[in-house]
């Protein structure tokens, strides 16, 4: 290292090499891990398929990646790959009181859900 740069320098020049090392480390790692993770589930469902439905419904038996694709599959139709319903909670909670009810009762008319329950303290 030059001789002519200030101690400021040399330390964010320190700093930017400590987390260009860290990152060299640690993405491996979460491949590794992810990696790790597709495979055990793969493996479980494949296991788990093969062990319960040939003997039980006579199914053929699956290999690893059709066990993938399953598991991939559950994940899609039934799994959600995001915020399921705290983004409609978050904003319920952010509302006024009757804002609230005012949005639980156009839900209730566009849904045909029939008049607000008498608990909620909107009409009834």
């Amino acid at each position: 290292m030059r001789d002519d740069f200030t101690p400021e320098e040399r330390e964010r020049f320190r700093m930017y090499v400590r987390r260009r090392v860290k990152w060299v480390v640690v993405a491996p790692l979460i491949l590794l891990v992810f990696a790790l993770f597709v495979f055990l589930g793969g493996e479980i469902v494949r296991q788990l398929w093969n062990w319960l439905l040939p003997p039980l419904f006579d199914f053929p038996t699956i290999t690893f990646w059709q066990a993938l694709g399953l598991l991939l599959l559950c994940r899609i139709l039934f799994g959600s790959f995001g915020s399921s319903g705290r983004v409609r909670r978050k904003m319920e909670d952010s509302m006024k009181p009757e804002d609230r009810e005012r949005f639980r009762q156009r839900i209730r008319e566009r849904f045909d859900l029939g008049p607000t329950p008498s608990g909620e303290g909107g009409q009834t």
